[in-house]
């Protein structure tokens, strides 16, 4: 039932993130059509004809790859909104650093039950990880296992527990990561396809078409700074996102072997 509602859960954000993508294309194209191609934006209010007069008739010359680049651009924006949230919901509702020096302190102390309230009251992925192992804990210490047995079950615990929340961690994470190649791929292409005009201004009989020229070499440039641009922001997106994660999950191992070490303690005054 676990994996049914898991896979479940799965396709129903994998379609969410494909409308999103489509979404972020269409604005993209509304943007570059009608708020870059406004007609204010150039000489004689042709988007066609008309020299621009602005930076956005300058980008709205830069040809058709320019929307799938602001496309592109928007899904980096709008899944980075997205991560910081979950991400942030995931540390719980307190400051993760007072709520780890708190619940170790508990844990090191045996006070197992003030530990487990405290994860109930901060909530989110690294405290319910937290719990599962603190309550696994009490089971291990009922039962008596010796210290090898009760670190290798509570390990395991711990690891199942993250392993249910890593997933919702790092959910679109992925599509981020890809549009750090795709945003420089994109410009790339659009640079190829602007030089291919400039050189084909160059190669026309007689004289060169010199506005042909310009028009050819603006368009690459405009694609290339656009492209980077967009590689750049998903690049600073995934590496920020990405130490967050590693910090929670570097919370929760840190947690568990205070409880291991907490229970080999525990053990050990039974033998004195």
């Amino acid at each position: 039932m676990a994996n049914v509602k898991k896979e479940s859960s799965s396709k129903g954000g994998g379609m969410i993130s494909g409308i999103i993508i489509l979404l972020c294309v269409g604005v993209g194209v509304m943007i570059w059509k009608f708020v870059m191609g406004s007609p204010a934006n150039f000489e004689g209010g042709n988007p066609e004809t008309g020299h621009p007069i602005n930076a956005l008739g300058q980008v709205y010359h830069g040809g058709a790859i320019v929307p799938v680049l602001l496309g592109m651009l928007l899904m980096v924006l709008v899944f980075s909104i997205e991560r910081y949230f979950v991400i942030s919901k995931a540390a719980g509702k307190a400051n993760l650093d007072v709520f780890m020096t708190n619940v170790q302190s508990s844990i090191k102390g045996g006070q197992i039950e003030e530990a487990i309230a405290a994860c109930d009251k901060q909530q989110g992925s690294v405290a319910n990880a937290i719990k599962s192992a603190l309550i696994k804990y009490q089971d291990v210490k009922k039962e008596g296992f010796n210290s090898e047995e009760a670190s290798e079950t509570i390990h395991k615990e711990i690891e199942e527990a993250t392993s249910l929340e890593m997933p919702m961690l790092q959910k679109n994470m992925t599509i981020i990561s890809s549009l750090v190649s795709l945003g420089t791929l994109i410009g790339l292409l659009g640079t190829v396809s602007g030089m291919i005009k400039a050189f084909g201004a160059l190669a026309s009989a007689g004289t060169p078409d010199q506005a042909a020229l310009a028009s050819g070499i603006s368009e690459a440039l405009i694609n290339t700074a656009t492209g980077i641009g967009t590689s750049a922001v998903a690049i600073i997106s995934y590496n920020f996102f990405t130490s967050k994660i590693d910090d929670l999950t570097y919370s929760i191992d840190e947690a568990a072997v205070s409880i291991v070490n907490t229970y080999r303690r525990f053990r050990g005054s039974l033998k004195q």
